[in-house]
């Protein structure tokens, strides 16, 4: 079960190869990878276990600016993530939060339909290029 809002691609890379096709496609965009958090490792060092868990934050002031000035509770869900993780059954996954739910649940109008359209263009090109 996928949660709301939520767009989620299998790969049949495993999740180190999709981290790092990721990565470069990314920065092949001219974007900026503010964070990255591996869930896994923090979870180790605490003597505790967790399948592969990875996010990126990541974006661009251009794409969320116009969000956040709609409605600046956006910045709440900006920049952009992209999560890495491994299913029970040990298939990798890339999930994202669906850019039309964002524009639902801040209430954002018709006037960052454009904004909205590109952010989920490049949320699925990026995956399509990486699983």
């Amino acid at each position: 079960m996928t949660p709301e809002g939520l767009v989620t691609s299998p790969s049949p890379r495993p999740p180190a190869e999709v981290i790092a096709r990721l990565r470069a496609e990314i920065l092949q965009r001219k974007l900026t990878i503010f964070a990255e958090i591996d869930h896994a490792a923090g979870a180790e060092a605490v003597g505790l276990t967790l399948r592969p868990l990875f996010l990126i934050i990541f974006g661009a002031a251009k794409g969320g600016t116009p969000l956040m000035q709609a409605a600046p509770t956006a910045g709440i869900d900006l920049p952009l993530k992209l999560l890495i993780w491994q299913d029970g059954e040990g298939e990798t996954q890339v999930s994202y939060n669906d850019p039309d739910g964002l524009a639902k649940r801040h209430g954002l109008g018709a006037a960052v339909e454009a904004p909205i359209r590109a952010l989920s263009g490049l949320l699925r090109g990026l995956v399509d290029a990486v699983v």
